[in-house]
């Protein structure tokens, strides 16, 4: 059930007054859900990445997020510019843990430009400050990135492995397409204490090694969409100890809003669509997420 209203921070001006995008998606943020009986982490979202209409303060989400029992979030960089904006972010609110990474498909292109070994170098910097809980979002995606890219990709996921582990910090993987060449890296390379699945793309095979392996499975708004049935198949079998939530705002927003923008107010509408299917008691889930995500990534405080 969803409250009749869009949170404050989230308002614009008259309705239609700007215009949607040319592919017809609206810009218009959705209605809060109902606040959750225990407060969750966002583990995973973008602040600086504008999708509505307007542009949204750090403070002003996280209040919206407050107000329906979600706490706190991962602000999680991609590239260079959106890492120093999380370092910068997490100064500002302590309802903040960061993330630094570059993207797999930022790297090829740093190293096409013969920057990848200063950008990385950039990256372990960044990634000494404490709030910074984790390196990511780094990974392979084979649905963006083909070819002689792909090598780079590869290259770029060893180092930040390699980085997460020098310094003790969380592996937060981006993998699209690339399940199995993931899971080679990361055993190859000797995986870190904490590997997090950032919007866990696979079935029940991946969640199975997932099991084995003790790496955390984060769900996103994709769980909730008509064609995911290896999502749900995937949660079901999921280890509830190594369960985590997400948005990946402003993307991937959740049933019934697809197409409309994200922010982490909406985490409710996945957390109780994890609890369906999951049978779960509602409270007893969002304990369970809670006490994940700091074994994930250390405390909020």
């Amino acid at each position: 059930m969803c409250t009749s209203l869009i949170p404050d921070a989230y308002r614009t001006t008259a309705a239609g007054e700007a215009p949607d995008d040319a592919g017809g998606r609206t810009r218009d943020f959705p209605p809060a859900p109902e606040p959750l009986p225990v407060p969750v982490m966002d583990n995973h979202t973008h602040l600086d990445f504008p999708e509505g209409k307007a542009p949204v303060g750090i403070r002003a989400a996280l209040d919206a997020a407050a107000a329906v029992g979600v706490q706190g979030a991962v602000q999680v960089g991609c590239d260079l510019e959106s890492s120093r904006f999380t370092v910068q972010a997490v100064e500002q609110d302590e309802r903040l843990l960061g993330a630094v990474a570059l993207h797999p498909n930022d790297a090829p292109r740093y190293a096409a430009r013969g920057e990848l070994e200063e950008a990385l170098d950039e990256i372990e910097k960044l990634a000494s400050h404490p709030r910074i809980r984790a390196i990511g979002e780094t990974g392979l995606d084979f649905y963006r990135t083909r070819g002689e890219g792909l090598a780079h990709q590869k290259y770029s996921f060893r180092r930040h492995i390699d980085i997460a582990k020098r310094l003790d910090l969380t592996l937060q993987i981006h993998d699209r397409d690339a399940h199995s060449e993931v899971v080679q890296v990361l055993r190859e390379e000797g995986a870190p204490e904490r590997v997090v699945f950032h919007c866990f793309s696979g079935d029940e095979e991946l969640a199975e090694i997932c099991n084995r392996e003790g790496w955390w499975m984060s769900f996103a708004g994709t769980l909730t969409f008509k064609n995911a049935a290896n999502l749900r198949a995937a949660l079901t079998v999921a280890d509830p100890a190594l369960v985590l939530v997400e948005t990946d705002a402003p993307f991937l927003t959740p049933h019934p809003h697809r197409g409309r923008p994200n922010a982490s107010y909406m985490v409710p509408y996945t957390v109780r669509a994890m609890a369906e299917l999951t049978e779960s008691d509602l409270g007893a889930l969002c304990t369970r997420i809670s006490e994940n995500t700091v074994r994930a990534y250390g405390s909020w405080s």
